[in-house]
């Protein structure tokens, strides 16, 4: 009978067991007032796409994201993203993964792709946490059967690099933020304000909107005579 109570009562506490997440400012953020750069000749752009993850502590060295790792809707983020360049005539993306090196072809697409336009933009997504903290943070919770709260944090940053079409470097952006999501039983009254989910997508967003911000008013891509 004790048994069975013990087993219904760690059920009902797993049950309401949650989390809430929450985004930091970001750093690195351009706060200027942004013009639209409407005046400038339209040119081609080439994006250049990698999403890295590493768990500190566990991986030896960064690792790239396949197709299925990276976070979803990153296409949505990146057409919103675009309205903030006025005089992008055409543009490609190609994202890189692990496997491109096994695939001369892919290499060569991507070779290509960098002869074809007026400007290339390289963009390294990183996502980290420590193995330590979320190990402890793990046990810790289910010792105490998560009655008290935990904070798990991930680094975000995204490195962003331009190239002109004779691949000479012209600028560099960075930009970081974390999140930090607790865990305790109840949370499950605030998870729907504060889902991870959510989060994650908008420090996404604020990346991407950020950096092509800061692009427009500078205006930096101007098509070569």
């Amino acid at each position: 009978m004790k048994k069975s109570s013990l087993l219904i009562l760690l059920s009902v506490m797993f049950s309401l067991t949650h989390c809430a997440t929450f985004k930091s400012d970001m750093i690195g953020k351009y706060d200027k007032n942004s013009e639209k750069n409407f005046r400038a000749e339209p040119v081609s752009l080439l994006m250049i796409f990698s999403h890295y993850r590493q768990t500190t502590g566990l991986d030896a060295i960064p690792k790239l994201d396949d197709q299925r790792q990276r976070i979803g809707g990153f296409d949505d983020f990146l057409v919103d993203a675009l309205n903030e360049l006025s005089n992008i005539k055409r543009y490609s993306t190609y994202t890189e993964y692990a496997s491109d090196v096994n695939d001369p072809s892919r290499r060569t697409q991507k070779d290509s792709l960098m002869r074809q336009h007026d400007y290339i933009m390289k963009m390294k997504f990183m996502r980290k946490k420590s193995f330590t903290k979320n190990f402890l943070g793990t046990l810790i919770s289910s010792t105490s059967l998560t009655l008290f709260p935990i904070a798990y944090t991930y680094k975000y940053s995204l490195d962003a690099e331009l190239y002109d079409s004779k691949g000479q470097l012209l600028k560099t952006y960075s930009r970081n933020a974390s999140l930090t999501k607790w865990v305790q039983t109840l949370l499950i009254v605030v998870y729907p304000f504060h889902p991870e989910q959510r989060k994650k997508e908008e420090l996404y967003v604020e990346f991407l909107h950020d950096v092509f911000k800061q692009i427009e008013q500078e205006k930096i891509l101007q098509k070569i005579k």
